[in-house]
C-alpha cells in the first residue's frame, strides 16, 4: 500500500487535508475573501478593469484566485482566461491570450493579434454585457513591456471603454513593479484590491478546522496539537499546513490513531 492511501486508510480521510492540490470544497475562504470575490464578480466584471490581490509568500494569494476563478465560471456567461506563463515576452504573450480566449493569433502579426482580441471581448460584451476576466497568480514575475501591452488591450475609445476586466496576483515585488514610473498608468487604474495579511491565531484555527473537518476527519488532531500549530506558524497557512502535514506522515508511521503534541 502506498503512503496516500495507508494515510486516507488510517485516518479515514476522502484526501490529505493539508496538501496543496485541495479540491475546490475543502478551501476556505476569509469574510475578506468573500467580500473581494463579490466585489470582482459585481464591479469589476461589468465595468472592467484591473484588480490586484496582494500578500507575502504562503499566505494565501493562490488560494483566493482559485476561489475567484471558480466562483466566476460558476456563472455560465463569464469568460475566464487563467494565464499559465507570467514570465513571457510579447511573443508567447500572445500565443498564450490567442489560446485562452480561443483566436487565432500570429505571433509576429501583433496588431493582427491586438485587434482580433479586442474585436473578440468586444462582441462578447455585445452579448452578455460582462467582461471576460483574465487572472494571472505570480503576476510579479510578468515583464513591464507585456504589463503595459495589457493595459492597452483591455480598453478601448480613447480609454472611454473598458473591454476586459484583469485580476493580478502577486507579493511585494509586484508592488514594486507597479510604482514604476513605466508601470503608474496600470496602477492608477487598479479598482478593486485585496492585501493578505498575516492570519490571527483564530483564523488559523478555524483553517485547520475547516481542512481536517472537509477531509472527512473532524477528530484528526487534538484541540492542544491545533491550538500549538496555529501559535507557531507565524501567521502564515502555508507554514502552517507543511507542519501539520509533516505530523500527519510521522502520525501514519507510528500508526497513530490521532495526532497530538507528542509528534510536534
Amino acid at each position: 500500500m502506498n503512503l496516500l492511501k495507508k494515510l486516507l486508510a488510517l485516518f479515514g480521510l476522502k484526501w490529505n487535508p493539508f496538501s496543496p492540490e485541495l479540491p475546490m470544497e475543502a478551501l476556505l475562504a476569509s469574510p475578506r475573501i468573500e467580500n473581494f470575490c463579490w466585489r470582482v464578480e459585481h464591479a469589476l466584471t461589468p465595468m472592467g478593469g484591473f484588480g490586484l490581490v496582494h500578500g507575502g509568500p504562503g499566505a494565501g494569494k493562490s488560494v483566493t484566485v482559485r476561489l475567484l476563478s471558480d466562483r466566476l465560471r460558476s456563472r455560465g456567461e463569464v469568460v475566464v482566461g487563467e494565464m499559465e506563463h507570467p514570465q513571457s515576452n510579447i511573443a508567447d504573450f500572445y500565443r498564450e491570450m490567442g489560446d485562452l480566449f480561443g483566436v487565432g493569433l500570429k505571433p509576429h502579426n501583433r496588431w493582427g493579434g491586438f485587434k482580433a482580441l479586442r474585436e473578440c471581448w468586444k462582441a462578447h460584451i455585445d452579448s452578455t454585457l460582462i467582461r471576460p476576466v483574465l487572472v494571472i497568480d505570480e503576476a510579479q514575475e510578468m515583464n513591464n513591456t507585456v504589463l503595459s501591452e495589457l493595459r492597452l488591450l483591455s480598453s478601448t475609445r480613447f480609454d472611454s471603454r473598458i473591454i476586459l476586466a484583469v485580476v493580478l496576483a502577486g507579493d511585494d515585488r509586484l508592488l514594486k513593479k507597479l510604482a514604476d514610473e513605466e508601470l503608474l498608468p496600470l496602477g492608477s487604474r487598479l479598482r478593486v484590491r485585496l492585501t493578505i495579511e498575516p492570519a490571527s491565531r483564530d483564523e488559523l484555527m478555524a483553517l485547520l478546522k475547516h481542512l481536517v473537518t472537509s477531509a472527512g476527519a473532524p477528530k484528526l488532531m487534538t484541540p492542544e496539537l491545533m491550538a500549538t500549530l496555529a501559535d507557531h506558524s507565524a501567521g502564515n497557512p502555508r507554514i502552517m499546513t507543511q507542519i501539520a502535514e509533516e505530523l500527519l506522515m510521522a502520525g501514519a508511521q507510528r500508526e497513530c490513531s490521532q495526532l497530538d503534541e507528542k509528534l510536534y
